[in-house]
């Protein structure tokens, strides 16, 4: 295969391409060239530009200069459907799946099995779909609404519809930011399968874990410029990092200090069930300590914090808010006792994406803000404006949400609560689809949040974050508590811990430690 790169067209080019977006240069003369068989990182922060990319390379938006190449012919496309037509798929980042159909419909959709008479063939169509769901290592009901399917199922989906399309340059926008473990390893052999079959594959990714374990070459984006683009055997992953936020590796975390030997208890929750979710869950989050949850999906993690949030589920057990117990029928409840929520969907269940920044910021907000039933507009613009200075969103106060790239929008998010000033802030994958910078930037807050007294419950898939940013630390497995302890690694902690809380996450040593799980 490398004897005949130097030789072999490009999958796709792309020559001096360039793009604004509601004045933003998002992209500045941008030049690559994606090789059929390899797999091509595309990295770089929040707001770099990479989205913007992948959308120019599908046709979903056009280039304001520059030219794009398939197999050393320019094209052109007038929108996603030309770009397919040239073999190329996108998987987005927030999904793109119509909720309401069944997965076998949306894995099809345009491209039905037809009979002579124009029928679909239903036959046909489910033993497409079983082939391709098969092959992304779904255990998912073809037959099942969409809008039923957890987020990491409606990924796999989406991966296994780009591959029902044949496309032989696939892009994929973070692919596997809400993949257990063991589904990451799965679609990383899917990856290098498809790469073997000589497609071409785009992998935008903020995991530089994950870039250097399979990707074989690595393009960097900063400020929609390219600073980097080099073979994986070629560089290292500091320089990597540095042509993408300036800095060294060593400084992602920001310290963590002891824990307060007088914290108060702020929540107590004890013995909330959520059927099928969660089982008997009893735990308590301290003012100024950050309390870390780990745990595979669908071990209970989120459906404890929506429960504390009042998200409509039914749900046992009491919580109790400063030693007094509380009714969280409805989110509303929550927020008015200064309860904040980051859910882990932030485009579905955390942002307006059809209002802009300021909008958004303020709707924790409107009592505040709201004059004679109507909203004072310069107050939430100044409200805005100072969120988007404090927490560095690379965006206007009147800027559309839904053209904000991914660690923006979580930005937004994180921002309406702030300026709310919440005292318990629940953040379920607070840093999901967040490049490196962005989540610099969101660790050192979560640290000056619980500096400020702040009773912080972080949900992450990434033990990494876990163990350098938690006080305490959490483990669940199928729905139940069974690793509650005080996270005395430092930051810093040695293989054999963090092996004994991944055994734990997968219930491996479930007896060994649920003496523990109390923990108080």
């Amino acid at each position: 295969m490398e004897a005949n790169t130097a030789i072999e067209t490009a999958a796709l080019e792309v020559r001096g391409v360039s793009k604004s977006l509601d004045a933003i240069h998002a992209l500045k003369e941008v030049s690559a060239s994606f090789m059929p068989g390899r797999i091509h990182a595309l990295v770089g922060e929040n707001g770099a530009g990479k989205s913007t990319l992948a959308k120019v390379i599908a046709g979903a938006y056009r280039p304001d200069a520059g030219e794009l190449y398939r197999d050393g012919h320019e094209v052109q496309f007038n929108g996603p459907r030309a770009a397919i037509e040239a073999g190329i798929a996108m998987v987005y980042q927030e999904l793109g799946l119509l909720p309401f159909l069944t997965v076998e419909e949306n894995l099809v959709l345009g491209h039905e099995p037809h009979s002579r008479l124009g029928f679909v063939r239903t036959r046909e169509m489910r033993r497409q779909c079983a082939r391709y769901l098969e092959a992304v290592g779904g255990r998912i009901d073809p037959t099942a609404n969409v809008n039923d399917l957890s987020i990491a199922e409606r990924q796999l989906v989406e991966i296994a519809k780009a591959l029902s399309l044949r496309a032989q340059v696939v892009v994929m926008d973070e692919p596997t930011s809400s993949l257990s473990l063991a589904e990451v390893g799965h679609l990383e052999a899917v990856i290098r399968r498809l790469a073997s079959d000589n497609v071409s594959v785009l992998l935008i990714s903020h995991d530089l874990t994950e870039v250097f374990s399979i990707a074989d070459d690595v393009t960097v984006l900063k400020d929609g410029q390219v600073t980097l683009s080099k073979p994986i055997a070629n560089t290292e992953m500091d320089e990597v990092v540095r042509s993408m936020v300036g800095r060294d590796l060593a400084h992602l975390f920001p310290p963590r200090p002891p824990i307060p030997i007088d914290a108060p208890v702020v929540v107590e929750v004890r013995d909330l069930t959520v059927p099928g979710r969660a089982n008997g869950v009893s735990f308590d989050l301290h003012a100024g300590v950050v309390t870390g949850f780990i745990g595979l999906i669908g071990a209970g993690r989120s459906d404890v914090a929506r429960a504390i949030f009042g998200v409509g589920q039914k749900r046992t057990g009491e919580v109790r808010l400063d030693g007094a117990p509380v009714k969280l029928k409805r989110p509303s409840d929550a927020v008015d006792l200064g309860i904040a929520f980051v859910p882990e969907d932030r485009q579905a269940e955390g942002l307006v994406l059809g209002l802009n920044v300021a909008r958004n910021m303020s709707l924790t907000q409107l009592r505040r803000l709201a004059k004679a039933s109507f909203v004072d507009r310069r107050g939430e613009l100044d409200l805005a404006d100072e969120q988007i200075k404090a927490m560095n969103i690379r965006a206007k106060a009147k800027s559309t949400v839904s053209e904000l790239s991914g660690g923006n929008q979580q930005k937004v998010v994180l921002g309406k609560w702030l300026a709310r000033g919440c005292r318990v802030l629940l953040l379920d994958e607070p840093t999901r689809g967040v490049d490196i910078g962005a989540k610099i930037e969101i660790y050192r807050l979560i640290r000056e949040l619980a500096a400020q007294g702040a009773a912080v419950m972080l949900i992450s898939s990434e033990l990494p974050e876990i163990l350098h940013l938690a006080d305490r630390i959490v483990v669940m497995s199928k729905g139940r508590i069974v690793w509650d302890r005080e996270n005395e690694a430092g930051g810093e902690a040695d293989v054999a811990e963090e092996e004994q809380l991944v055994r734990a996450a997968l219930g491996l040593q479930a007896s060994d430690v649920e003496g523990d799980a109390d923990g108080h």
